[in-house]
């Protein structure tokens, strides 16, 4: 076959911030958009490593936003912060981290946290469950922040890492028992949090099996992602019930 007859008439593009030391984004973003291949994924990094944060109560707004002007450079058709911090410093955070972004480059903009309000509101959850890779204090953190934005979180679990690199090394068994442990509430949906956690590759038969919708935040980034620019279907059925659903 002519590799020229496999060019599809129209490329659109993804540009995705992701915390430096994050192993994840990449690979799972890559993988997902592999079952859309008129889209291709673009990436830039900003500054979050090791066991303390910089920055525990805000964004590094210079990193944030220098990471998104070199993207921008390349035209994408959307900029996506794929990170999940907004969920401890509120929601609201992020839309002014996009207004900020899209002010800077023209470009619409995104993040994992407003990806899962909207897939939250597309699935009518507001009972969930949080499984993540944290330490005790930041996992509490977490809980509060999800509350503060109205959620129920009826139970959750968590790995009791400190390391930023070191969330990429728990184990699919690890995630699974922690996925089926919290399910045992039977919330409306089970989030898996941190985009250097390795969940989304189980989320398809643990919702198999569990009958209950798992929201990963890596996915829900590029899910998000992929519908701002028109192109999100059920070709990303094998990642999840998500891709079956409308961003609300």
């Amino acid at each position: 076959m002519n590799p020229s007859s496999l060019r599809p008439d129209y490329r659109a593009a993804i540009g995705m911030i992701t915390p430096s030391a994050n192993l994840v984004v990449e690979r799972v973003t890559s993988a997902i958009l592999a079952d859309f291949p008129e889209v291709s994924g673009h990436f830039s990094r900003t500054p979050v490593f090791g066991a303390k944060d910089l920055f525990p109560d805000d964004y590094d707004w210079d990193g944030m936003l220098g990471a998104a002007r070199l993207l921008a450079q390349a035209r994408p058709d959307v900029l996506v912060w794929n990170g999940s911090k907004g969920a401890t410093l509120g929601f609201d955070v992020d839309r002014e981290l996009c207004r900020r972004v899209t002010g800077e480059t023209g470009i619409p903009a995104t993040t994992s946290s407003l990806a899962l309000e909207a897939a939250l509101g597309s699935l009518h959850a507001r009972r969930i469950a949080v499984v993540a890779p944290y330490v005790t204090g930041y996992q509490t953190k977490l809980v509060a922040g999800f509350e503060r934005e109205g959620l129920e979180v009826v139970a959750h679990a968590h790995s009791g890492i400190a390391d930023n690199l070191a969330y990429a090394t728990v184990t699919d068994e690890a995630i699974a028992a922690m996925i089926r442990d919290v399910a045992t509430a039977r919330p409306d949906a089970i989030l898996t949090w941190c985009t250097n956690f390795p969940a989304a590759y189980g989320v398809d038969a643990l919702e198999r099996e569990l009958g209950i919708p798992i929201l990963d935040s890596v996915t829900l980034a590029v899910w998000h992602g992929l519908h701002m620019i028109g192109h999100a279907d059920t070709r990303g059925r094998r990642w999840g019930r998500l891709f079956s659903e409308p961003a609300s």
